[in-house]
């Protein structure tokens, strides 16, 4: 089916260019503006983009919530993990200056695990509320109507 072939060709093209506005910002969140909420919410727009123009169904192939579900705790236990982790070595919780032998160097490294949660965290919870609301909205298009017992007409 050739069905929107300008649209899904732009969107191939469109993808990998976000995406990579995406990286930057989250590697570069630490040096100026930018970082792992801005980063995850970039991810997601490029997953949004893949959604509306491929489908749902594809969309869910892509990222199924056995994946979606997890990447949501994981990144929040990635950012608590720093935290204990800097407890461990000594320092306050999220002191990243203990993370290495330079304090520099602690600091630099903290910050990126922390935004890589937050990344993570924040493009799993806006890809799982968006395929939430789209399979919900198909879920009651497709219903019976429970008052005259007949299917929905197309």
């Amino acid at each position: 089916m050739r069905m929107h072939s300008v649209l899904r060709t732009s969107t191939k093209l469109l993808m990998p260019p976000i995406m990579l506005f995406g990286l930057y910002v989250q590697f570069h969140g630490d040096y100026g503006p930018g970082g792992g909420f801005q980063a995850g919410v970039i991810f997601a727009v490029a997953f949004i983009l893949f959604a509306l123009i491929f489908g749902p169904d594809r969309a869910r192939a892509v990222a199924p919530s056995w994946v979606t579900t997890p990447l949501c705790a994981a990144g929040v236990l990635l950012y608590a993990g720093v935290g204990l982790v800097t407890m461990a070595l000594g320092g306050e919780y999220l002191n990243y200056n203990v993370l290495a032998a330079d304090p520099h160097d602690g600091q630099h490294l903290g910050i990126l695990l922390v935004e890589l949660g937050v990344g993570l965290t924040v493009w799993a919870v806006m890809v799982s509320i968006f395929l939430a609301f789209v399979e919900r909205g198909r879920v009651e298009t497709t219903a019976p109507d429970p008052e005259s017992g007949d299917a929905p007409r197309d």
